[in-house]
């Protein structure tokens, strides 16, 4: 946990899914220069005058270490070489907010949990709220507090976030006309009818029920940044660079750079001393 203005929050996890070695952005360098008899390892050498095998394929995937990659990141700056070289990431955690700060990175590949298909059980504990006079908003602050769903971990200040998504709700369901049939599936309605007044059992009934398809099209406005997303994010090594000179600074959005700390974490060191200068 870090505390940052007072609030406390939860940094991000992160994972390497895959990475298509440095081997391949080798062979693009010395294609450039035809110069595969100078490299330092075997498979490379042999590439010259022919064309690699699948078993050739699998050794330059395997490669470690290239004195000439290193000499061009470092040296004469010739950085698409490193354009041939791919890493994917699994990040859990982040925050709607970073989404913004990664848009402005051109160059990578980005798939990430949707408000759209993902919202369900907010909606549902919404409605299970207005089908009780006990209960309401007490019932969704309590219900959705349990999700989780939060960079922020302070209970209090959640519960606020919390009761701004209530109120927004309950302005939508007082100007639009069948709110219910908006917010929950067809199929579902009758549970409304069936445990009137309950607002638990409605609530348990519509998790269990069919879900609604885009549910998010119609109530995404309620949440802010700081909700928590997972996502799947593919950087060539030259975009990668990039993102890690820029947000690897103290002068980049805090999360962000927690990010950034944590991707750096799980970037194999091969890549690291092609992109990263040694402090």
């Amino acid at each position: 946990m870090e505390n940052v203005f007072g609030i406390e929050y939860s940094r991000p996890e992160v994972i390497l899914l895959q990475d298509t070695g440095i081997g391949v952005a080798e062979v693009a360098a010395r294609t450039c220069y035809d110069s595969f008899e100078n490299s330092e390892n075997d498979v490379i050498k042999r590439i010259e005058g022919s064309l690699p095998d699948a078993g050739m394929c699998d050794d330059i995937n395997k490669i470690a270490d290239s004195s000439l990659l290193d000499d061009l990141a470092w040296t004469y700056f010739h950085h698409s070489i490193l354009e041939h070289a791919n890493l994917s990431f699994l990040v859990r955690g982040t925050s709607r907010g970073v989404l913004q700060e990664h848009a402005r990175h051109r160059i990578q590949a980005i798939s990430v949990r949707s408000t759209r298909y993902t919202m369900s059980s907010i909606i549902n504990a919404f409605v299970a709220s207005t089908h009780s006079s006990e209960y309401g908003k007490a019932f969704f602050i309590d219900k959705v507090l349990g999700f989780d769903m939060f960079v922020t971990t302070d209970k209090e200040y959640n519960k606020i976030e919390i009761g701004a998504m209530y109120d927004k709700l309950h302005y939508q369901s007082s100007t639009v006309a069948d709110f219910d049939s908006i917010a929950v599936a067809k199929s579902s309605l009758l549970f409304l009818e069936e445990h009137e007044g309950d607002s638990e059992m409605i609530f348990a009934a519509l998790e269990g029920g069919k879900k609604k398809r885009n549910v998010g099209d119609a109530f995404k406005h309620i949440i802010t940044d700081n909700v928590k997303v997972d996502m799947v994010v593919t950087f060539n090594l030259r975009s990668l660079k990039n993102y890690y000179t820029l947000r690897d600074s103290g002068a980049a959005f805090f999360q962000i750079r927690w990010l950034a700390e944590a991707m750096m974490k799980a970037t194999p060191s091969k890549y690291l001393d092609l992109i990263v200068k040694k402090k």
